[in-house]
Parts: C-alpha cells; sequence; structure tokens
C-alpha cells in the first residue's frame, strides 16, 4: 500500500548527501562574488543559506544547553532520559529546513513578493505588521490545523511519528512529515509575506523573526525549565502569552489537550488548556516533587576525557556523533582550537561535573567527568591535582548517598585516607582482566603480554600461570618480574617467563597488549597473530594479516533504559569493562571497596556475576 501523500521525504534515499540540494544556492552566491568581485551582502541567496546555518546554530545551541547536566539537571520536566530509537527516528530532523530554505529560494526567484527586490536592512513598520499578523494568523491557523492533525485519520498518517519520541529535546521540534512541515512553513512565512506585501518588509526583520521563531519552539521542547514561575506570578497575563516546556511536555504526553503554537491564549478559547501545567512548571523549575529533576545517583562511574578529539564526543555536542563509536572525523578539526581553550578552562577552574545517565532497573547510573585529558595523567605536575579532583568527587558521592563509584584507577590512596566512607569505590579492573582472560581461546598454550607488570598485566599472568598457560612477560625490571612470580604458587612458576624484546615472541600467535606498540614492534607478531588489548587508546591496526581485538567491553542488560550515547569507541550499550565492573558490584550489593592490586581468586566470580545479571561479553 502507497504511503499517504506528503509522509515521506523525497531525498530520503539521499541520507547525509541531502545538502547537494542547496547547490545551486551556493552556485549563485559563487556566480555574485565573481561579479561583484567581492561578497555579495545583498545577495537573498547569501542570507538564505546564512539564515540556514544559524537556525541549525540555535537548535544545537538548545540541544546543547538542555543536555548539559551540570546545569540543567535539577530543572528537567520529564526525568527519562532519550534512548537510541528515538535518536535514530528524529536522525534527518533538519529536514525542515533544507524545504524550508528552498522554499524560500523559490519565493525570491518568482515575482510573488516585489518587495524583495529592494532589500532594505531595517524597517519598524514591519515589525507591527508581522506582529499583528503572528497572533491574528498564524497562532489561530497552528491552533486549528495541529486539532484537527490529532484526530482520525490524519494522527495516524502523519503526526503518530512526531509523538512517537518519548522524551523531548530541541532537534524533536523538526521531526515531523512534509505536511506538517508545509503548515510551519505557513505559520512562520505568513507575517513575513504580509510586512513584504505591504512594502514594510526589512532583512533584518527576517533573521529576527525566523530565528526568534526557532528559538522559541526549541525552548519548549528543551526538556529544561528557564523561566522563573515567579515571573508568570508577577505577570499573570504571561501564562497566555508564553507557553513553556512543561506546557508542551504535557501536550506530547496525552495529546489531549495543550495544542498551541507559542500562546496557550488560544488553547483557554478553544477549551483545551490543561492548567496543570503550571503547577509542573513550578515543580520542574524549582527541582520539586512532580518535576522531573535527576535525583541522587545510586552509582557513578567516574571517567575522564582520553585527547582533544574525544572531547568533543560528549552527549551534550553533536548528538550525532556521540550516539556513534567514537571516529576521528575530519569534520571537527574546525573546531579544534575550541575544544583546546575548553580544554584550558577546565583546567583552570573547573571540577568533577555530570556527563551522562541512565536506568538500569529502576536505579539511576551517572557518568561523571574528571576535568582532565589522558595526556595530564602523565605530567608528574598534574598529579596531585588529579587525585584531589577524584577525592573531591568520591566524597560529593560519599554526602549525596551514593552507593558505588567506580573510577579507572587503583583508589588506595583514597580507602585509606578516608576509611569511613559509605559509598563503595570500584577500580573494575578485576571484570576488565575477566574479559581479557575469557577472550583467549581455551587451545592457547603460550600468549606473550606487554604492560606485564601493571596491575591488569599482573592478574591476567597470574590467572595463565594457573591454567599451565606459558606467559612471555615483556619488562626490562627483573625485579618486578620476580616479585609476581613470586606470587604465583610454587608448581605454576615456571608458566611465567620474563622477556626484554619483542623478538621472542616473534613464534607467538597470542599478544595481550598493555602498552602502546608502534608499526616496527608490531612487525615480530607473526602472521595470524590476534592482539587482545587493554592499553587506551587503543593501538592502530597496521598489520592486514593479524587481527585486532577492541577494549575490554561488556554490553549492558536489554532493560537499561535512557541510554543515549557511546562511551568512547564502544558500540551502542557498550561500556568499558572497569564501567561494567562497577555495575556488577553494585547489582550484587557487595559491601567491600575493590581498589588496589586485583585479587585473581575473584576473577571467576566477578565473571559469573556479570553473566548471571544479563551483561553480556560483545
Amino acid at each position: 500500500m502507497a504511503p499517504p501523500p506528503l509522509s515521506s521525504w523525497p531525498w530520503a534515499s539521499l541520507g547525509q548527501y541531502k545538502y547537494v540540494l542547496l547547490g545551486p544556492l551556493v552556485w549563485k552566491v559563487l556566480q555574485e562574488w565573481r561579479e561583484q568581485a567581492g561578497l555579495p551582502l545583498g545577495s537573498w541567496w547569501l542570507h538564505l543559506l546564512l539564515l540556514f546555518a544559524a537556525r541549525g546554530l540555535t537548535y544545537q545551541f538548545w540541544f546543547s544547553y538542555g543536555n548539559m547536566l551540570f546545569f540543567t539537571r535539577r530543572r528537567r520536566v520529564v526525568a527519562d532520559g532519550v534512548d537510541f530509537r528515538q535518536i535514530d527516528a528524529e536522525w534527518d530532523w533538519d529536514n525542515f529546513l533544507v524545504l524550508q530554505t528552498l522554499i524560500g529560494a523559490t519565493v525570491v526567484n518568482s515575482p510573488l513578493l516585489p518587495g524583495l527586490r529592494q532589500l532594505c536592512l531595517w524597517d519598524p513598520r514591519g515589525w507591527a505588521v508581522a506582529l499583528l499578523l503572528h497572533v491574528g494568523f498564524s497562532e489561530p491557523v497552528f491552533y486549528l490545523a495541529h486539532r484537527a492533525l490529532h484526530r482520525a485519520p490524519l494522527f495516524a498518517r502523519y503526526h503518530a511519528a512526531h509523538h512517537s519520541s518519548g522524551v523531548t529535546q530541541p532537534l524533536t521540534a523538526g521531526f515531523g512529515t512534509p505536511l506538517e512541515v508545509l503548515l510551519l512553513t505557513l505559520v512562520m512565512g505568513a507575517p513575513l509575506a504580509g510586512a513584504f506585501l505591504v512594502g514594510a518588509g526589512s532583512i533584518g526583520l527576517v533573521y529576527v523573526h525566523a530565528l526568534a521563531f526557532d528559538y522559541l519552539r526549541a525552548m519548549g521542547y528543551s526538556n529544561v525549565e528557564v523561566v522563573s514561575p515567579r515571573v508568570f506570578e508577577a505577570f499573570p497575563l504571561l501564562r497566555y502569552i508564553l507557553y513553556t516546556p512543561s506546557y508542551l511536555s504535557l501536550h506530547h504526553r496525552e495529546r489531549c489537550r495543550n495544542f498551541c503554537l507559542f500562546m496557550p491564549a488560544l488553547d483557554l478559547a478553544g477549551g483545551t488548556l490543561d492548567e496543570r501545567a503550571w503547577a509542573l512548571q513550578r515543580a520542574a523549575y524549582d527541582g520539586g516533587p512532580g518535576g522531573g529533576a535527576l535525583g541522587t545517583p545510586e552509582f557513578v562511574f567516574l571517567a575522564h576525557v582520553v585527547d582533544m578529539m574525544s572531547s568533543m564526543h560528549v552527549p551534550f555536542a553533536l548528538r550525532s556523533l556521540s550516539s556513534t563509536p567514537f571516529a576521528n572525523h575530519f569534520i571537527l578539526l574546525p573546531f579544534w582550537p575550541v575544544a583546546f581553550g575548553f580544554m584550558l578552562l577546565m583546567w583552570c577552574c573547573s571540577k568533577t561535573f555530570v556527563v551522562s545517565f541512565y536506568y538500569l532497573r529502576g536505579h539511576l547510573h551517572q557518568t561523571w567527568s574528571v576535568p582532565r585529558y589522558g595526556f595530564q595523567y602523565f605530567l608528574p605536575a598534574a598529579k596531585k591535582g588529579i587525585n584531589q579532583q577524584i577525592e573531591l568527587a568520591i566524597l560529593r558521592a560519599d554526602r549525596m548517598g551514593v552507593k558505588n563509584e567506580a573510577l579507572n584507577g587503583g583508589g588506595t590512596l583514597f580507602v585509606n585516607k578516608h576509611p569511613d566512607l559509605r559509598v563503595r569505590v570500584v577500580h573494575g579492573n578485576t571484570l576488565t582482566a575477566a574479559v581479557i582472560l575469557n577472550e583467549i581461546p581455551s587451545n592457547v598454550r603460550e600468549v606473550f603480554l606487554t604492560g606485564a607488570t601493571s596491575k591488569l598485566g599482573r592478574a591476567i599472568a597470574l590467572y595463565l600461570c594457573r591454567k599451565k598457560i606459558r606467559v612471555l612477560m615483556f619488562t626490562v625490571s627483573s625485579e618486578r618480574f620476580v616479585k609476581i612470580q613470586r606470587e604465583a604458587p610454587p608448581e605454576y612458576q615456571q608458566y611465567l617467563v620474563q622477556v626484554t624484546k619483542y623478538q621472542a615472541a616473534q613464534n607467538c600467535k597470542t599478544w595481550i597488549v598493555g602498552k602502546w606498540l608502534s608499526p616496527r614492534e608490531q612487525r615480530w607478531a607473526p602472521s595470524g597473530t590476534h592482539f587482545h588489548q587493554f592499553v587506551v587508546p587503543p593501538i592502530i591496526g597496521f598489520r592486514r594479516d593479524c587481527t585486532y581485538g577492541k577494549l575490554a567491553a561488556m554490553r549492558l542488560p536489554k532493560d537499561v533504559q535512557g541510554l543515549s550515547s557511546c562511551e568512547y569507541t564502544m558500540e551502542r550499550g557498550v561500556v568499558h569493562a572497569c564501567h561494567a565492573g562497577g555495575v556488577v558490584h553494585f547489582l550484587e550489593g557487595w559491601g567491600h571497596h575493590e581498589v588496589g592490586a586485583i585479587d585473581v581468586d575473584r576473577i571467576d566470580v566477578v565473571w559469573k556475576a556479570a553473566l548471571k545479571h544479563g551483561l553480556a561479553p560483545v
């Protein structure tokens, strides 16, 4: 059965290449630039492209702000998180910007509005005309059309997809069918057309009206309250002039009331006003009961940024990037100076902050970020500051009543310094070791291990030697090697062998990498070698005749809710094993701290517990 007309996008098959539809506008600008020997500031084609960019940035601004949980977590309207299903459904949210830009180009190129020929920068009369038309035409037309879209059969054919988004986001505002976008185009364009028809239009009016329209729509969909309820109490009539995110959220969830565009007065006149919006708005703004403020998490994963490029993978930056595994995209290069500036700012005056959250079996889990980058962990002068940041984060979690805090590090220093901690500190490396060990085929009798004297390397070596697997431990420190070897039972010590050159592993096809390997070092591996790894960032796969494992990770249980971003290079729904180790510790309700050296006897215990709770190897 053919889809209803205007219910699907004609350029859907183009994917990301849909922006080539704006190519003719770019060509027009280049032509005028060449003819005028300079930037054609009086060109409507140029202004249409600038508006396209500015409008997109408006929605991006609100998306970033709404997802900066360190600012907004206490003023959310709905506490739930966005999931990957919603992200994929809204992937082409900016289709409406493309369509409206093309419609604008058609109008500019037609004789419909003669006033467009004389480009005026500013005309105060146009503001009055546009305001009157918005209140007298746009608001009523949108209200009536919106109510019609909620009736059968229009709702199922055109509007149901928009309401399928469980939690509104600024980008949800653009998610709709061509019919809905044409309606919005009429509503937004009528005041501008009226102003130009009476000869009062101006380029300033076009910019301000379009951006204000988008600003208010993005604000309404932001799921974050920004206007104090005390403002509405001081000016009661304002409630009927300006809607709020709470007002729109009620409509989005219950669908039977609050149909207005921006002015609730239309709902009041039409008998569709849901007065619960005022109480919800107060609760959301004040973070009180009934609002969507994120409460105290029961589990916190303490992470840090790896490098400058991956810092742009945070959930409040570009959703199309953070919802997919991290990779170095060329599109990020122009933003590198901005990221560098933020790095300096965080180094100077930032503290640990909330980055993301999800729910697992009714429990709130959060990821907090230490405002330090991977390279800073190798600077001796930065060690004290980093430890202070981690210590403050642990104490903050303890005051909040967090039950478990997982950090990718030792943790012994903080536990010894604060013996009365209620929060359980977990480094998660026990499960990391378990994941790596369970990746090794059962028929392997020899492995080559780099990073052999690290916490993970030590545990892996001691575990494998008990299985009578020969471990070639790459280390130049005989003292460290002997210390680890003596930890093994006497009958298994013979399986631990110190090597100081990569040539020693030229016949070993199982490499466990805990230290960065250069292409030259990798070439010593025989053809067919598989590289298991626990080094961050992961090594680059230079050898085509070898295979490369990913960082140790586990997939979260299927009943996880509100997970909307990928953890570094991990796939969707997958987290680093140290993160998963903290989750298992919390789900099991274990009362001990997991800090310091890895207890080899607990590796199998933790692995079985992870599988029991629905976590799965990748």
